[in-house]
């Protein structure tokens, strides 16, 4: 067997081993990463495989299978990775500029983030649209499709050390004061730990949802989806857009991860409103 024949059998090798991983795991658990993009899959699997020091994706579906603890991490690492506070200076300006503005006209504007990236997206959404007058009627509904997460989001305290770092971020996108007044200050197990005000928590609704195979649930004004859609392979990422078009109100704001084709579904009812980024008015 020559280099090039050796590769290509361990190539397929690893296609097959992925195939059945992804299977096993909608099969025993439920959840469907089956027609995620294989790149990226692969990527977030690997990363899985050295942290719990399997040596192969097969090694890794034993484990997943048998040991609790090692499905809970798998399906954490195939999850939509947490975020950190106000980590996109640019994104949370573009909140204050853009979403808070498009939400002021309507009577209860209620805002989708499509598998949200943990407390520190929907925390930075809750404050900027405080700040901006328009939390005081929104209802936020942050969804994922691991109920592990939803779970873990419900209770959530962030480190006091990652809130002071978050602060001058909070600035420089715009904020106004102190960030630490949105908080209220503990203990937690590890020390001090802050957590999101209880009258703006109350706005957030978290709940279990899959892009993958659930249904529209409601009427939004905004869809905000800036984590996840690169990773779908093309026939989900379709699926989704569709979705998203029949959930979003007619002149409702759409923020995805990546710009929108011509040939994406749906794409001829959106009007670019931010330049190059892929912020869109639903038109049609």
């Amino acid at each position: 067997m020559n280099a090039w024949t050796g590769l290509a059998a361990g190539l397929a090798i690893e296609e097959l081993e992925t195939e059945l991983l992804l299977e096993a795991i909608f099969q025993r658990f439920g959840y469907d990463f089956r027609a995620y993009d294989r790149a990226a899959v692969r990527a977030r699997l690997n990363q899985a495989m050295r942290a719990g020091g399997a040596a192969t994706l097969s090694g890794l579906q034993e484990r997943a299978l048998h040991d609790p603890g090692a499905a809970s991490s798998l399906l954490r690492a195939l999850s939509v990775p947490p975020a950190q506070l106000f980590d996109c200076v640019g994104h949370a300006s573009r909140l204050r500029g853009v979403l808070a503005p498009s939400l002021r006209g309507w009577p209860v504007p209620r805002v989708w983030l499509a598998d949200c990236a943990g407390v520190g997206e929907a925390w930075t959404l809750a404050i900027v649209l405080a700040e901006e007058g328009v939390m005081g009627k929104l209802d936020i509904h942050a969804t994922l499709a691991n109920e592990e997460l939803v779970a873990a989001n419900q209770d959530a305290c962030l480190p006091l050390a990652e809130l002071e770092e978050a602060r001058q971020r909070h600035l420089d996108s715009g904020g106004r004061g102190d960030l630490l007044s949105f908080f209220e200050i503990g203990d937690g197990e590890d020390g001090k730990c802050a957590r999101l005000r209880a009258d703006l928590r109350r706005r957030i609704t978290w709940s279990q949802y899959s892009l993958v195979t659930d249904a529209s649930f409601n009427e939004f004004q905004a869809i905000l989806c800036c984590h996840a859609l690169g990773d779908f392979g093309p026939v989900l990422r379709q699926r989704v857009l569709r979705l998203f078009h029949d959930s979003l109100a007619r002149f409702g704001v759409l923020c995805l991860d990546r710009t929108l084709s011509v040939a994406d579904a749906c794409a001829g009812t959106y009007q670019a409103i931010e330049g190059d980024r892929p912020w869109y008015k639903r038109v049609g």
